[in-house]
């Protein structure tokens, strides 16, 4: 393996995860379904509960720490996106954030406008945008290559079309593993005076992207996925956000950040929220150079991930009984690694909990893309997950298992 460009233990030491005693030993390999949350997102949750646990944006002191302290996690997400906080929403999770969304797109959008989705993503950037059909709106299915699970843009430019409004579509499959390439979708779709619903859920835990670079207009990820609380996180063009019907109380209809989530999530998780960019920062640091901190954390992350995915991929291409989805080459793809096997995904996870390896099997909300693979969704997929804390030993005690349960 290559030189890692983050000390593992330097990362480590800022999970309290890794000192606790019952889960010495035990690699995690289910990042994609949650991952480990970092000290200064704990440290921040327990002392708004201990200080702060009042209503925010009052006129007393523990009020006013408060609504400030939610108040700096709009700033610093927002940062971290290299946009504006207005561009900000917090909700209690993606699945309800893109609920609302669509539903606003439901009041906006006029009958005979067409939507695109593809059978790549998590039910959640698919079925709310699909219920539009009801009210009279075209979808439109962006679909998978049956044989790898990937997205080509070739079969966007043959749906895509001055009808087309909106173009929902996953940065990275929670299966598949492909980052798809999100500044060549949204540029296609603008092109035609569309805008871009991103599901960044699945990417966002390899370093929070730079929007103005990718050209989104809409970006969705879960924080408990992304080192924090469990709650959905919106960043939305604000002038689109303000065209949308308001989905809240008719009084806050000039509130931006009210306007398109109608059932806010806990205050404490909210204030906890910027503390994921402190731990960005943080990796920064530990990578070390100059520059902007978020770029240079989300490159050492990718570049970490990177070196540790390549001796897992190159074992499984010398495996004959597996199916990997997605691209086999480490440059392309988060280290979220799927396979379909003879038996049940769920069925060799719980082996491998007998080495020490927490994984899980099944079809984890992407049953169109299975279906479209021709794998059914009761026998599912092997999924393996990591991040940047993963180290390269945990890797070996992973590979070590699979050669034992796969033989």
């Amino acid at each position: 393996m290559t030189a890692l460009p983050l000390d593992p233990s330097r990362i480590r030491a800022h999970f309290p995860a890794f000192a606790e005693p019952s889960l010495v030993g035990q690699a995690f390999f289910e990042n994609a379904g949650g991952s480990y949350t970092a000290r200064p997102v704990l440290d921040t949750l327990e002392h708004f509960y201990r200080a702060t646990k009042v209503q925010p944006y009052g006129v007393y002191p523990a009020s006013i720490e408060a609504g400030e302290a939610m108040n700096r996690s709009y700033e610093r997400i927002a940062e971290a996106f290299n946009v504006d906080p207005d561009w900000i929403h917090f909700g209690p999770s993606t699945s309800a954030n893109t609920y609302v969304l669509a539903n606003a797109f439901g009041g906006w959008l006029k009958p005979g406008d067409a939507i695109i989705v593809t059978n790549q993503d998590h039910e959640a950037n698919s079925g709310n945008w699909r219920r539009l059909a009801a009210r009279g709106i075209e979808v439109r299915e962006w679909q998978v290559d049956p044989q790898t699970g990937r997205l080509n843009l070739t079969g966007l430019d043959a749906i895509l079309d001055a009808k087309v409004r909106l173009v929902a579509a996953p940065h990275c499959s929670n299966i598949v593993g492909e980052i798809n390439p999100v500044a060549e979708i949204s540029a296609r779709a603008h092109a035609v005076g569309a805008v871009t619903a991103i599901d960044g859920v699945s990417y966002a835990p390899h370093g929070l992207p730079d929007l103005a670079e990718l050209g989104a207009d809409i970006y969705l990820f879960s924080a408990y996925k992304v080192y924090g609380p469990h709650l959905g996180v919106m960043a939305i063009r604000p002038e689109l956000a303000r065209a949308l019907p308001n989905q809240g109380h008719y009084f806050n209809d000039a509130k931006l950040r009210y306007r398109l989530t109608p059932a806010g999530p806990d205050h404490a998780q909210i204030a906890a929220v910027g503390a994921i960019a402190d731990y960005f920062e943080t990796v920064a640091e530990i990578a070390g150079g100059t520059g902007n901190p978020f770029a240079r954390a989300r490159k050492a992350m990718r570049d970490q991930e990177t070196a540790l995915v390549r001796p897992l991929l190159d074992y499984l291409r010398g495996k004959n009984n597996v199916r990997l989805v997605g691209p086999d080459d480490a440059e392309s793809r988060a280290p979220t690694i799927s396979l379909i096997l003879s038996e049940p995904g769920a069925t060799v996870a719980a082996r491998l909990a007998k080495h020490g390896v927490m994984a899980s099997g099944g079809n984890f909300y992407a049953v169109r893309l299975l279906e479209a693979m021709g794998v059914d969704p009761n026998h599912g997929v092997l999924r393996l997950s990591f991040v940047h804390y993963t180290t390269p030993e945990e890797i070996t005690q992973l590979i070590a298992a699979l050669d034992v349960e796969l033989p």
